[in-house]
């Protein structure tokens, strides 16, 4: 049963009635270009067949209920005039964020019956978050015939995330899964929210390992790391480290803490690593890709300080099957989550097993693997 039937399906038995919209969200995983969003840099994700799946029926009040099956089916009611911050079930403050941030330019929307369920792994990095806001942005410009834009729809997934769950994300994650495109990656200026689709070879697949670390970005370091970024700009006087150059930034190597300048590095770095990857996979060429997404694990792992014992195993475990015919690397905010492989299709199988042979025994921890294709995003749909 695909996730369209199911969802449809749950929505009959709670409500009583078929719905009238189903939306999907994908999720996405960057393939390299870690922590420069915020800093108005670089990415290069790609949507990804796993995402938040919504089935929905508008109302003629304010009333929104909503029951998130992968949540032990809890419910939640609230209406539109009344949108206060959930204390008991976080998963509700996304979609009260994410409806505070339409109703400022839409202020007469409906409410609606939802019934929400996903599969993207929960903590894992994947951004389950991102997908989530934009299919609930998605099911309300559907349901209230509004002709909302993916870019209008990130920009208000990020300010739901910023202003009221409390994670100072970028913009990265809601912009892929509101207008990636099949087979391809997405080169995004976070500063211009301009972007270049990369295409992914056809012999390459994009493999997901979950290390099983669990974190969760608005509990971790992930804010510190932000403003340490911020206070390293400033120093510059610059609105943002994009524009710093390392030149400028190692002539002030005494003038700034060791730490924040290891950590304005690995940004500097990564955004030119990043533009760099584009050119790499519109010239198919795996060798030079293979040495950016190395080169970008360790810049997170020693100068950001982000990775963690178990996906440094998983990393050099995989890198080692591929050689220079793919890259690994950690992805996503870090402190546990997944690593992303650049893999081809016929090495799959073999670095599977490696994995599975060695992984567990080596952690304690029992991986999960994706083998992810590229997928249009909401707003492409």
């Amino acid at each position: 049963m695909s996730q369209i039937e199911l969802v449809s399906q749950q929505y009959r038995a709670h409500f009583g009635s078929d719905p009238q919209q189903v939306i999907h969200g994908p999720g996405r995983v960057n393939l390299i270009g870690d922590h420069t969003d915020y800093n108005d840099g670089f990415v290069l994700p790609a949507a990804i067949n796993f995402g938040t799946d919504i089935a929905a029926t508008q109302r003629d009040d304010k009333l929104v209920r909503v029951l998130a099956v992968d949540c032990d089916n809890e419910t939640v009611e609230f209406s539109l005039d009344d949108i206060s911050f959930n204390e008991n079930k976080m998963w509700a403050n996304y979609i009260g964020g994410t409806l505070l941030a339409l109703l400022k330019a839409y202020p007469n929307i409906t409410g609606a019956d939802l019934v929400v369920t996903g599969n993207v792994p929960q903590g894992a990095g994947l951004s389950s978050s991102a997908s989530f806001e934009i299919a609930i942005l998605k099911t309300f410009a559907a349901l209230n015939a509004i002709d909302l834009d993916g870019i209008q729809a990130a920009l208000m997934g990020q300010d739901a995330e910023n202003n009221f769950v409390g994670c100072n994300c970028g913009i990265m994650d809601q912009l892929i899964s509101a207008l990636g495109k099949e087979n391809n990656a997405m080169l995004l200026d976070c500063r211009s929210l301009t972007f270049e689709h990369a295409p992914i070879p056809e012999n390459m697949a994009l493999l997901i390992v979950n290390s099983n670390v669990k974190r969760g970005l608005v509990d971790s370091e992930y804010n510190t790391r932000r403003k340490q970024c911020e206070a390293v700009a400033s120093h510059f006087d610059k609105p943002a480290l994009r524009d710093v150059t390392l030149e400028q930034l190692l002539a002030a190597e005494n003038d700034l803490e060791a730490e924040l300048v290891k950590r304005a590095k690995h940004v500097i770095t990564e955004n030119t690593r990043t533009e760099s990857a584009l050119t790499a996979l519109q010239n198919n060429d795996m060798e030079k890709m293979s040495q950016l997404m190395a080169q970008s694990h360790l810049s997170l792992k020693n100068d950001f300080e982000i990775s963690t014992p178990e996906i440094d195993f998983l990393v050099d475990t995989i890198a080692a099957q591929l050689g220079s015919e793919g890259g690994v690397r950690m992805t996503g905010g870090g402190f546990g989550g997944c690593v992303i492989a650049l893999a081809p299709k016929y090495l799959v199988d073999a670095v599977t097993q490696k994995i599975a042979a060695t992984y567990q025994q080596q952690t304690g921890l029992k991986e999960q693997v994706y083998v992810c294709v590229a997928t249009d995003g909401a707003f492409n749909r």
